[in-house]
């Protein structure tokens, strides 16, 4: 009988599901959109029927524990959400290893691993373990999409914090983000102009084209001259890269990894970036690597698996 462990990254777009042996190596994946405005009823509800279709596709296999990453601050001793924006509807307060316990108990031996932590340091261990900053004993990974997130790895683990919310460069204050609202419910800060969402906002605030719906059409807007959307574009962009410079003047790292869907857009992106960073850090540190993330959708999970096996003891 082949052990697996469930792995699951919960986003405010979509969630992911997969099985995962021993090394973290991902079997089988399904993915749906999460039924964020449904609350955590919904949601829960939803992973256990993705869990359950992929273990009974799956035949032979003895389910040794469950990993997630999810969005919101997570006490990892509890597996409990302890803060979150409004993304997910009635997420602050849910014992979310508790409840999934409960609802694949019948999948699940009575002492398994339910291991739960934030999405980003899921992320970051992906990376680290497996990716972009492997073999690096510090890392700084930072995943820019829909919002904006950070892990710092530190000999191989994630820095989680006294609080739980090491990372959060999401609501570092940076210029250009004035009067933009991040989702956290103040004006200024980092995902208020940096993120996918952000970027758009931003647009609209300098003017642009209000049938322009989201950062997808922005870019293409961008791409085909059009100046407002090529100034938003640069200067969320840059917002991104100055607060990277300020996360890398205090935190030294051996290697930075910029991941996520925005940093896909490509040059256009990567060289705005690149620019504000190295013009706001300081000469000793302008050679730390800024690199591409190598794993994609599969971080997070291949993250929260090798968390779940580390605590089964069977890691790799």
């Amino acid at each position: 009988m082949h052990e697996v462990v469930v792995a699951v990254d919960i986003g405010g777009t979509k969630t992911a599901v997969a099985l995962t042996d021993r090394a973290a190596r991902v079997l089988d994946t399904v993915v749906a959109p999460t039924p964020a405005g449904d609350g955590p009823d919904a949601i829960v509800a939803a992973i256990a029927r993705m869990a359950e279709g992929l273990i009974d596709a799956a035949g032979d296999v003895a389910v040794c524990g469950v990993g997630v990453g999810t969005a919101g601050v997570v006490d990892t001793t509890t597996g409990s959400i302890i803060s979150s924006t409004d993304t997910i509807a009635g997420w602050t307060g849910t014992p979310l290893a508790t409840r999934l316990r409960t609802a694949l108990a019948a999948r699940l031996p009575a002492d398994a691993v339910v291991l739960v932590q934030n999405d980003v340091d899921a992320h970051a261990l992906g990376e680290a373990r497996f990716g972009a900053a492997a073999g690096a004993r510090s890392a700084l990974i930072v995943a820019v999409g829909t919002g904006i997130g950070a892990g710092i790895i530190l000999d191989g683990h994630p820095l989680r914090g006294y609080r739980h919310v090491a990372g959060e460069l999401a609501h570092v204050p940076v210029p250009g983000a004035e009067g933009l609202r991040c989702p956290c419910g103040r004006d200024g800060h980092l995902e208020a102009i940096g993120s996918g969402v952000g970027m758009h906002r931003h647009y609209l605030a300098l003017g642009g084209d209000d049938t322009v719906a989201d950062a997808r059409q922005l870019v293409v807007r961008a791409a085909d001259g059009d100046p407002v959307a090529r100034r938003a574009l640069a200067d969320s962009a840059a917002a991104v890269g100055c607060a990277i410079a300020s996360a890398v003047t205090l935190l030294d790292p051996e290697r930075v990894v910029v991941t996520g869907g925005v940093p896909d857009i490509g040059a256009t992106w990567w060289n705005p970036m690149r620019a504000a960073y190295r013009a706001e850090v300081i000469d000793v540190l302008q050679d730390v690597p800024l690199v591409a993330g190598q794993l994609g959708g599969q971080a997070p999970l291949r993250g929260a698996a090798a968390s779940a096996w580390e605590r089964i003891g069977g890691a790799s």
